[in-house]
């Protein structure tokens, strides 16, 4: 567990590679969080892949550990969260020449699609956890506009989601199937404690039109093989949402994509079902690892998955 300091915030990181001397030789995974939560939720999983992969997590600006300097004002956009990856990913030398594995959650899976492009000669695969896209109709506008409501009224009553009964339905919203009392208080206090004016600032960009229209274009550019995946039974974000996402990509993406479908899990499948969710993401890992090996770049890596 270290700190780097950047022009942005002095950020907290954790990177396996500190405990394991062979883990610097090892393929590196980042992940990035999702919206208000530090990168504490993906320890199990971790658990899972540090024997064969190196892994990075980090707490980005206005969540966990990370300080956002007093003097400085970061910008809370999708540049600007993927600006302190990006400086954390060179600090690391983690941009070796196909290298690296990254993965987003949530409103996270913008900000790894924006590494993936910028990064794209280091890049072995991308995976997007729950983060779609969607069709622009009436329907749509509506949802959105309901979410933008329901994230106001979360930032404003935000605090009674310490206290039960709201903290048991705060958790339920997020994972379908049981994750645990440890895991189950540190979505709730993350979320709680959270620097409220990013928090807020990333609920409205992430269904923000201009920012969705631009993830779904640049999503379709990763050059890389794309795993898909999601939870059919998340209450947070529309699960169709990634399932459009794997469909487009696989229509007019260069690279492969695969879609895998937790049939009865929610929001949270790293915690959820560590066990599976790891196994997928190895798959998908050691599938983007043959590709670029394959100079004919053939993109027959294409399904869908379901996982009841």
């Amino acid at each position: 567990m270290s700190y780097f300091s950047s022009d942005r915030c002095k950020m907290f990181y954790t990177d396996t590679a500190e405990n394991n001397p062979a883990s610097p030789n090892k393929p590196a995974v980042l992940f990035v969080n999702g919206w208000a939560i530090s990168s504490r939720y993906w320890q199990p999983l971790i658990e899972k892949l540090s024997p064969d992969y190196r892994c990075v997590t980090y707490d980005q600006s206005g969540t966990g550990k990370t300080v956002i300097e007093q003097d400085h004002k970061p910008s809370f956009t999708i540049e600007g969260f993927a600006d302190e990856a990006a400086a954390l990913i060179e600090h690391l030398g983690l941009n070796k020449e196909r290298n690296l594995h990254i993965i987003g959650h949530s409103m996270g899976g913008m900000v790894a699609t924006e590494l993936s492009l910028r990064f794209s000669d280091s890049l072995l695969s991308s995976t997007i956890l729950a983060c779609g896209i969607f069709e622009e109709n009436a329907f749509t506008s509506a949802g959105l506009m309901f979410l933008g409501g329901l994230i106001d009224f979360s930032m404003n009553f935000r605090n009674f989601f310490q206290a039960e009964p709201l903290k048991s339905l705060f958790i339920k919203r997020a994972a379908t199937a049981e994750i645990g009392k440890e895991y189950g208080n540190i979505i709730v206090e993350d979320f709680t404690t959270s620097d409220k004016e990013a928090t807020n600032a990333v609920g409205h960009f992430s269904i923000d039109r201009e920012v969705l229209r631009t993830y779904t274009k640049h999503v379709i550019e990763i050059a890389s093989p794309v795993l898909c995946c999601v939870g059919m039974k998340d209450h947070t974000i529309p699960p169709e949402g990634t399932v459009t996402l794997y469909h487009t990509r696989k229509q007019k993406a260069t690279s492969p994509t695969r879609l895998v479908q937790f049939m009865n899990l929610g929001h949270l499948p790293m915690l959820e079902d560590t066990a599976r969710f790891a196994e997928q993401l190895t798959k998908h890992f050691e599938f983007a690892n043959d590709f670029h090996k394959n100079s004919s770049h053939e993109t027959a890596g294409n399904g869908v998955i379901q996982i009841v």
